[in-house]
């Protein structure tokens, strides 16, 4: 009998086109997935994130065997558990007798490590294959970036449009532009009322990994009483079509937009299924693409969603293995305080900050300016250290895996790594979540008044973060006009701001230990 191929499947490469699928005879290979204790523990995921992904993970192992393929599945609460994707690995390779393992690449820094470090021990070869869910190689990234003065996203989306074809005449872009962002930023109107996103009863695979995850993770983040994610492609597939038909058509316009108590909005909600592999990215812009061709959905909110996948999560995800490992370590603004308390708890009179952190808690969602501008934004002018807050990025979303959270976060939000991701930090006052939102209109707090007593946070923070980040992002073209701006205030203003912000971040309590890492 010839010796099978051991091929590990990890927990985001959950699609039946996979690389190390492709090819592989079913009659002699073997498939292994496995749920380890590293993986959901090394930072303390979200309850609703561990239940989706290893509800997702059972769900696929079981199309495969109806597909014809002899999976080994390992349950984290098997005996014998090594708790590593390695130790299983490696148990598998002496299981089996196995010929050699054909894995494709992990997507994230730390897991690439300990796949290399196998090379020696398993004394059979081990062949990784890149990932070609993805339009652009990690090699083809790293040769876009080199010799380039600056690495701006819109260059780089422009040269994906150009390679797939979306939204393309020819040479040129559909209707003469490149970028609709312009119009994708419209502040919610009174009475706004987006359909519901589709919901996914738990089945009884779902039901069981819900208790077990209630059971062993009783001391994570999170809730498990609203799970209704996708954990199978044909649900994804619904997903996707729901939000074609019924929610694209207004995603550009409010894209931008906070509600009170509407979590979910025009969104797509589709990012826990494309990074967990249950839906092609490719697929998704092309059936956006039809819906603008079918004149179902305008150009602004098409090109918008395109723009998120093809060039935002494209691009990001270079960044990130271009700038690893020095990414997780970097603080350009030399950022220390802790993260306070309330990122956790959610109890804070400022509105936006409390339903943030409510739907975070509720859905392990968030949409992506709730993250960016507030949440982000805040950790940013309140001076938080970078690694706190990447640390809760990564426990508190579902979607979030290393590759993309780690440079939203850092780069993005932070700017932590001196501009090269962002020519600017993201940093605003109250007046930008006034106008993208209703909450100020109902917050404790007046985003009217810039200081003292009732003040919006914000504003003073705006302030105090620019004065005492000066030295570093005064020669920033896109920030000098904000100083110039401060030096035209008398001494007296400049010291209300000041004292109010001390006021504001020597009231913060520090999160306890052990929320994100024990």
């Amino acid at each position: 009998m010839t010796r099978p191929v051991l091929i590990p499947v990890l927990g985001d490469q959950l699609t039946h086109s996979l690389a190390s699928l492709e090819g592989a005879d079913k009659d002699n290979a073997v498939v292994l997935m496995m749920e380890v204790w590293d993986e959901t523990t090394y930072v303390k995921h979200h309850k609703a994130k561990i239940a989706l992904i290893l509800s997702a993970m059972r769900h696929f192992a079981g199309e495969l065997r109806d597909k014809g393929w002899t999976v080994e599945y390992i349950a984290l609460e098997d005996e014998g558990n090594t708790g590593s994707f390695t130790g299983e690995i490696a148990r598998a390779v002496d299981r089996h007798d196995a010929s050699k393992v054909r894995i494709v690449e992990p997507g994230e820094w730390r897991v690439q490590k300990a796949l290399q470090g196998l090379k020696g021990p398993l004394d059979v070869p081990l062949e990784i294959l890149p990932d070609d869910r993805f339009l652009c190689s990690i090699p083809e990234f790293i040769g876009w970036a080199q010799g380039r003065r600056t690495l701006r996203m819109e260059n780089f989306y422009r040269e994906m449009r150009a390679k797939t074809g979306l939204l393309m005449d020819g040479d040129e872009p559909v209707e003469g532009k490149w970028n609709f962002d312009h119009d994708n930023r419209a502040s919610p109107d009174d009475g706004i009322d987006p359909p519901p996103a589709p919901k996914f009863a738990p089945d009884d695979t779902t039901r069981d990994v819900i208790d077990m995850v209630a059971r062993r993770f009783d001391s994570h983040f999170g809730s498990l009483d609203r799970f209704g994610w996708p954990v199978t492609a044909k649900q994804a597939e619904k997903a996707l079509d729901a939000f074609i038909t019924e929610r694209l058509p207004d995603f550009g316009t409010y894209q931008d937009a906070m509600v009170t108590g509407e979590d979910d909005l025009y969104h797509s909600l589709l990012s826990t299924s494309i990074n967990l592999g249950l839906l092609d990215p490719l697929e998704c812009c092309r059936r956006a693409e039809k819906a603008w061709k079918d004149g179902k959905a305008p150009i602004n909110a098409v090109e918008g969603f395109i723009r998120q996948i093809i060039g935002w999560r494209e691009y990001i995800r270079g960044m990130y293995w271009l700038e690893m490992p020095e990414l997780a370590e970097a603080n350009a603004l030399d950022a220390s305080r802790p993260l306070p308390e309330f990122y956790w708890t959610g109890e804070t009179d400022m509105l936006c900050m409390a339903e943030a952190v409510r739907s975070t808690r509720d859905n392990a969602h968030a949409h992506h300016i709730q993250r960016l501008m507030v949440l982000g934004n805040f950790a940013l002018i309140a001076g938080v250290r970078p690694q706190d807050v990447e640390d809760w990025f990564l426990v508190v979303y579902a979607d979030a895996y290393e590759w993309v959270e780690l440079p939203n976060v850092a780069a993005m939000a932070l700017w932590a790594d001196k501009g090269r991701l962002a020519t600017k930090p993201y940093a605003a006052s109250g007046n930008y979540i006034n106008k993208m939102s209703d909450y100020c209109g109902k917050c404790s707090y007046s985003v009217s008044k810039k200081t003292g007593e009732g003040a919006c946070p914000f504003n003073p923070l705006y302030w105090d973060f620019m004065v005492r980040n000066r030295k570093l992002l005064e020669s920033n073209n896109r920030v000098a006009r904000v100083y110039a701006t401060w030096d035209r205030m008398d001494d007296d203003r400049q010291r209300e701001y000041l004292e109010s912000a001390k006021g504001v971040l020597d009231g913060l309590e520090p999160a306890r230990k052990g929320w994100a890492r024990d």
